[in-house]
């Protein structure tokens, strides 16, 4: 058997694996439901949802701060961290404050954010902002930094304008730290987002977090965290594939 068929049983199997010991142990040991559901109660329960629709907005609303987050935090990391990479004095300008800001708790923040922008969408996106910004700049920064000597010798040797060497050879050598440094933020929007939402608002997949939490429904607590997981992993799947996709040349 090859190491491709491994690895498919291994992904087939343990999830297979892993639903037969949960349903097993709510058997064996007769776990109250509002404890800790069967598995065939979430499925009913994921089935309901988007069956009657009640999910779609709760969806598209997640989805939106995502990918409005993102895409700010994203340009703003990559122009921060494109300055700093090109220019170590600018790192030692600005470098304190963002470490500063970077290590303080985002949970202490998120009550300042809306308080500063109000319940609505804009406090939600800041949020979730300020954790995509942080890993997309160090993966900028540290993508140019990263370019190989000899590349540098040879666009000396070729006399590549500033322009031609930045497309040509900086930008593609750094493609991997940067979609590094991506794949991280966007695991940190899915966060964000769902963190954003537990905190205010009245609609999109924290918020009904919250409710099945506080009103015991434990089938739609572990349904909207099945679903925000498969959300963060397509998010993270669907870059992984892009940065595939860029780096074919290779």
């Amino acid at each position: 058997m090859n190491d491709t068929a491994l690895r498919r049983i291994f992904t087939v199997g343990t999830p297979l694996l892993l639903i037969a010991a949960w349903w097993g142990y709510v058997e064996l040991f007769n776990v109250p439901r509002f404890v800790l559901p069967p598995p065939d109660a979430v499925f009913k329960e994921l089935v309901r949802l988007f069956s009657s629709g009640t999910i779609w907005p709760h969806l598209g609303h997640t989805v939106g701060i995502i990918v409005a987050g993102f895409a700010i935090g994203s340009a703003a990391g990559f122009a921060l961290g494109f300055a700093l990479g090109k220019w170590p004095r600018v790192e030692r300008i600005v470098g304190p404050y963002l470490f500063f800001f970077q290590t303080a708790p985002k949970i202490a923040l998120a009550p300042l954010f809306i308080l500063w922008f109000g319940l609505g969408l804009t406090s939600k996106i800041v949020l979730t902002v300020s954790l995509v910004f942080f890993p997309v700049m160090v993966g900028t920064m540290l993508g140019l930094r990263s370019v190989p000597a000899n590349l540098h010798a040879l666009c000396a040797i070729l006399k590549l304008s500033p322009r031609d060497k930045l497309l040509r050879v900086e930008l593609p050598a750094a493609v991997p730290e940067i979609f590094a440094g991506l794949k991280v933020a966007a695991v940190q929007a899915t966060i964000g987002a769902i963190l954003a939402e537990w905190l205010s608002g009245g609609t999109g997949l924290g918020y009904l977090m919250v409710f099945a939490g506080t009103t015991y429904k434990t089938p739609l607590l572990f349904a909207m965290v099945l679903v925000t997981s498969l959300l963060g992993i397509a998010v993270y799947q669907a870059l992984a594939l892009t940065e595939k996709w860029l780096l074919s040349w290779r």
